[in-house]
């Protein structure tokens, strides 16, 4: 049974940590996009996107810290269970909808802009 445990407490700290790698992603994406490509493909201002992806991160970070520290102690001894499970969750749907709907719609706007072909500047 305490192989199962640690099998467990393993792939839950391994979601946590990739939680917070997707929430990093969007964040730092978020960050380096001009503030007038949000206006211009219809969606939320930056600044609303920037507080959401900042809170994602965050909570992320907080799960996948609390998943480490219980990995540590306890290993496979029991098994931890969910955690901040509900915030883990909010923080991969921020991250999600960042990634698939926002950026794709910013990309390619406002930047260096010149004569860039479909591989690369030319």
């Amino acid at each position: 049974m305490e192989f199962i445990n640690l099998g467990l407490n393993f792939l839950f700290l391994a979601l946590a940590v990739i939680i917070l790698g997707m929430s990093a992603y969007a964040l730092v994406h978020a960050l380096r996009v001009p503030t007038n490509a949000f206006v211009s493909a219809g969606k939320l201002q930056k600044n609303i996107w920037l507080i959401i992806l900042i809170l994602a991160t965050l909570f992320s970070a907080a799960g996948a810290w609390s998943y480490l520290n219980a990995f540590m102690f306890v290993g496979g001894a029991q098994f931890i269970g969910i955690g901040l499970g509900i915030f883990s969750i909010v923080a991969v749907i921020a991250a999600t909808v960042y990634i698939v709907d926002v950026k794709p719609a910013v990309k390619g706007m406002g930047g260096r802009g010149g004569n860039n072909g479909p591989y690369g500047p030319w």
